[in-house]
């Protein structure tokens, strides 16, 4: 029997259980309104190392030996790990995870790397290629400023339309059995390009991608937004998840009561100076294995939908005049079988 739904979708067979999530997060996160539910927060953005860079590998070497602890499991029980992060050749998770000697995938999917490193997990665990595998990924503020933006020392002043790129990491171990919600869904997104050109305006440009996304989760399973408690997007902020809302509603599908964005909540938008909200692999991760996963196992979520996104792009391309593509990819995450 064909595990696919439609063109993007497929629907596990043997659920794959997420049984375990850490998340570490940044000084100006720990500030935040979700400050008490992140199982770290960093006194030091630099975890003592001598550069951005090495400060962002430490994090996911961290969130690593956190999970790991957590799920009461050694390195080498885990099967593969699924990693990436926004750097220039995912250094954070090459140098980061380089110790751990665990058969290796690394992944880019900009700030959409959550979802898509949980979706390849849920599809080799449900494959039966593997028992455990660890789904990581990072951000972190100065590092991203540095490789997409302006350093920090430049001074250079920010649009109201950026985001902030959460300086955090988030980990989750993915198994065959065990205990906790498991992944029931995944809708792999497509590359959207609307022309947008702004890199200050990521949410506008990755709207589009999320939402063609989500139209399409909804017509591939028949499902509808009721059939969710929350659809958690990772990375639109403000701008982003407004546009989300209005492109999807067109279609059709109401989402205005039950949809939230990881880079609204992690941030108070109003006191934190973070213009548009949050942004960032971090962003996803960080939220989703700190406070939701919570919310999951306590009970108080029962079925989510949880879609982070990524815009496709450095500054050298965009230098050249091109735009920006987008992808979103959705992982319908359950506390029981659907």
């Amino acid at each position: 029997m064909s595990k696919r739904l439609g063109a993007q979708t497929v629907k596990f067979s043997c659920p794959p259980i997420i049984i375990q999530t850490a998340s570490i997060v940044g000084t100006k996160e720990g500030e935040g309104p979700l400050a008490k539910d992140f199982d770290k927060v960093l006194e030091d953005d630099k975890c003592g190392a001598p550069s951005w860079e090495q400060a962002e590998s430490m994090l996911q070497q961290n969130v690593a030996s956190l999970v790991l602890d957590k799920a009461q499991l050694s390195a080498n029980q885990i099967n593969y790990v699924f990693s990436g992060d926004l750097q220039n050749q995912c250094i954070s998770a090459h140098y980061g995870l380089r110790s751990l000697n665990i058969p290796f995938f690394g992944i880019y999917g900009a700030c959409s790397t959550m979802t898509e490193s949980l979706s390849l997990a849920a599809m080799i665990t449900d494959g039966g290629f593997s028992d455990y595998t660890m789904c990581i990924t990072s951000s972190h503020f100065c590092s991203a400023e540095k490789q997409f933006r302006f350093p920090l020392e430049y001074g250079g002043q920010r649009a109201p339309s950026a985001q902030w790129t959460v300086t955090g990491t988030g980990g989750a171990i993915v198994a065959r059995e065990g205990t906790g919600p498991c992944i029931t869904h995944v809708t792999t997104g497509k590359i959207v390009d609307m022309g947008i050109t702004d890199i200050n305006n990521m949410g506008g440009a990755m709207a589009p991608a999320a939402a063609d996304t989500l139209t399409a989760h909804f017509k591939d399973t028949g499902r509808s937004p009721e059939d969710y408690d929350l659809i958690l997007t990772g990375d639109l902020g403000v701008i982003g998840s407004d546009l989300l809302t209005d492109l999807v509603n067109r279609d059709g599908y109401n989402i205005y009561h039950n949809h939230n964005d990881c880079g609204k909540m992690i941030f108070d938008i109003k006191n934190q100076d973070v213009h548009a909200g949050g942004s960032g692999c971090g962003c996803c991760g960080s939220v989703f294995c700190g406070p939701v996963y919570k919310k999951l196992k306590k009970g108080e979520l029962k079925n989510i939908l949880v879609m982070a996104t990524g815009a496709l792009m450095n500054p050298a391309i965009l230098q050249q005049g091109e735009s920006i593509p987008c992808i979103a990819h959705a992982v319908a995450i359950s506390l029981k079988e659907a």
